[in-house]
């Protein structure tokens, strides 16, 4: 294993804000730990000691939050059969859609706005749901469910719908009748929503007439119409939205319904008490190719885990406005624009446009201004985009954003320069910007700064520490654990908390082939990370972006924070390309600020000598292009593994979650010419 470049870690110690050490890190210890913490509650400490010492008094503790039909009178139990198998609250009786709405209503805040809806593209701003209101809307939805469609407990039920109000409605009315959601994000081809609907076998499909971006609209029923062609499955009903202010075509079919005409006739049905391990979602992960890989989440572990986080984590209280910027088909949607903060009380944003083009790179500072949003949660790339347009932040001063008090990111890698950026826009209101790391898989935050139990000092390019319940060590392929600033394998050690996935949708062998083989008692995070002298937690991507050069494990995100910290760079992108004399080289890609007049040769060249200031020669950075645009998934992942099977001259699958497929063609005779390779 190479050590991480110490220049690498000079820098991240000179940009960070902590003012000590953290001085209970032991180099050996295979755990990260932390001393006292300083900030406003500052009871990081005391909680993460009572995580790992004693998790079932922890947890039991936060699962007195919500409200169970039985209490559980145990809290974790392993299966005597499967060792890799844990249960949260194996006996206890919960209903989810219960605690985000019933509860509320009950204990007097059922005139709270609950969902506030915002889409600039159609025109529609500011239509909203009080919990009163939402709750109707549920409970009505879930008797169309049961009584109109035959939708039983356990059912699935799959959604495929765009970012408007029904689809918060279908996925609380699934969860109060104890039916199983699958979403699939909004305009998926039909061949990619046909393997999913085969995959989990639905009862029902519930979807909408059409989806919106900037420049266009989206018709749904005709992808939805091909998929069932294609689909090993027969689906017994589809259910409609129509939305009156965006023309598409809509044929209705015979097992078509219209959702509004089912909503007329129905009566409302009340929560199912479900068992606490019930399944309460299938998620297939973004960027799958071939078999679904469908995540599977519990009832009660997750609400008990999201409720508990939205506190301690995102400092977030009830009666207080978050909004997270994401998709309601990503686990981010699922878990922060729906669940978690419906289950805390908290009025939730649903947005259905873009960080920049919607109409402006200011899209998120009206936004916040004008709902009170208290925390924002989103991916670096929505930052990017907008410092790509406004480099100077000046949109952010044309906005009263005085509520705004947490701003997290991830999703991406956050480098320092992304993370400065967010900083300078809201300098005079005091709002650090924290970068924090989860996965699908875990489905809430795993790694990152506590804000709820006092703020860490923050150290940019870092994720601070592990969130409480979760007990991370980095290891090589042997398994070893390795010693502080060496990169290596993360792994989270078991019992995973509650909320984590159980298993993967009828696929048991899989599940344990991917996640807990290859370090036994530990889940296989699949990222690489080091640990600095502080520790502090780096996390720099996927395992799949550390590229081995003659012998060296180097970290391609630390090379796209050297290319980042330039001036004139708003995004970036570093990948692997095939080398016969090292193995692989580094290929950077590099998109510059909106009215830079930087000649590009020379910005190249400046590239690749910050490069070789800070990682050495040994890197063999030399190859770099000034790009338009990077190809990106819709969640904002950019598709670093398709840049390197171009480069490599490989056959590549565009994967069904890119955001603008031109991007690939545009970008391909570049990287060949940049390959040395003429373009086909």
């Amino acid at each position: 294993m190479m050590n991480v470049s110490t220049k690498i870690l000079r820098r991240a110690v000179a940009r960070s804000t902590f003012s000590r050490p953290w001085s209970s890190i032991s180099k050996a210890t295979s755990l990260v730990d932390r001393s006292q913490v300083e900030g406003p509650h500052g009871k990081y400490q005391e909680e993460y000691d009572l995580s790992r010492r004693d998790p079932e008094a922890f947890w039991g503790n936060a699962a007195k939050s919500i409200e169970w039909f039985r209490e559980p009178s145990v809290i974790l139990e392993q299966d005597s059969q499967d060792i890799n198998n844990y249960r949260w609250f194996p006996d206890g009786i919960v209903n989810t859609c219960y605690n985000c709405l019933d509860v509320h209503v009950k204990n007097g805040r059922g005139n709270q706005l609950a969902l506030v809806y915002d889409s600039p593209i159609t025109g529609n701003t500011k239509i909203s749901f009080t919990y009163s209101e939402l709750l109707e809307q549920v409970a009505t939805f879930a008797g169309v469910l049961r009584d109109e469609l035959g939708v039983e407990q356990g059912d699935r039920v799959v959604i495929y719908m765009p970012m408007i109000p029904e689809a918060v409605i279908a996925m609380l009315a699934c969860a109060r009748i104890g039916a199983v959601h699958s979403v699939v994000f909004g305009g998926f081809a039909a061949k990619e929503l046909a393997t999913r609907i085969t995959d989990c076998d639905p009862k029902v499909i519930i979807s909408a007439s059409a989806g919106v971006e900037p420049k266009r609209i989206v018709p749904y029923k005709p992808l939805l119409d091909k998929a069932l062609e294609l689909a090993q499955h027969n689906v017994q009903h589809t259910v409609i939205v129509q939305r009156p202010n965006v023309k598409a075509d809509c044929p209705m079919g015979p097992k078509d319904r219209e959702y509004q005409t089912l909503m007329g006739a129905a009566q409302p049905a009340d929560a199912v008490p479900l068992p606490a391990n019930h399944m309460h979602y299938i998620l297939t992960t973004s960027g799958t190719t071939g078999k679904p890989k469908g995540v599977v989440r519990d009832t009660a572990g997750w609400a008990v885990a999201l409720k508990w986080s939205m506190g301690a984590f995102y400092d977030t209280n009830p009666g207080e406005v978050f909004w997270a910027a994401s998709d309601i088909g990503w686990v981010v949607g699922h878990a922060y624009i729906v669940y978690a903060p419906l289950l805390n009380g908290c009025t939730t944003i649903l947005y259905e446009g873009k960080p920049v083009g919607t109409p402006d790179a200011g899209a998120f500072w009206r936004v916040i201004e004008e709902y009170g949003a208290k925390t924002l949660f989103t991916a670096p790339t929505a930052f990017r985009a907008m410092k790509q347009a406004d480099p100077n932040a000046e949109m952010a001063q044309q906005y009263d954003l005085s509520s705004l008090k947490n701003l997290f990111l991830a999703g991406e890698h956050s480098d320092p320069d992304t993370l400065h950026w967010c900083e300078r826009a809201l300098d005079k209101y005091n709002v650090p910007a924290v970068d924090h790391w989860w996965q699908t898989e875990l489905g809430w935050p795993g790694v990152g700064n506590s804000v709820g139990l006092g703020r860490m000092p923050i150290k940019y390019g870092a994720c601070s520490a592990p969130v409480p319940g979760f007990e991370l060590a980095i290891a090589d392929d042997q398994g070893n654990i390795l010693p502080h600033n060496t990169l290596g394998d993360m792994i989270l050690k078991l019992p995973l908390p509650p909320g984590s996935l159980t298993t993967l949708y009828g696929d048991h062998d899989r599940f344990i082939k991917s996640y807990l083989t290859k370090y036994p008692g530990y889940y296989d995070s699949g990222d690489a990370v080091y640990v600095d002298d502080d520790g502090y937690i780096h996390i720099m991507g996927r395992n799949d972006d550390v590229i081995n050069t003659a012998g060296h494990r180097l970290s391609t995100g630390s090379m796209e924070e050297i290319l980042m910290d330039h001036s004139e760079v708003a995004d970036c992108a570093v990948v692997a390309a095939k080398d016969e004399l090292k193995g692989q080289i580094p290929v950077g890609f590099v998109i510059v600020n909106a009215g830079s007049e930087m000649d590009h040769e020379t910005l190249k060249q400046e590239l690749v000598q910050r490069v070789r200031n800070e990682l050495g020669p040994v890197a063999a950075f030399k190859k770099v292009a000034v790009v338009k645009a990077l190809p990106k998934t819709r969640s904002g992942k950019t598709l670093r593994g398709t840049m390197s099977k171009i480069a490599d001259g490989e056959e590549y699958k565009v994967t069904p979650t890119i955001e603008d497929p031109t991007v690939l063609e545009y970008l391909e005779p570049i990287i060949q010419e940049l390959m040395g390779r003429k373009s086909n």
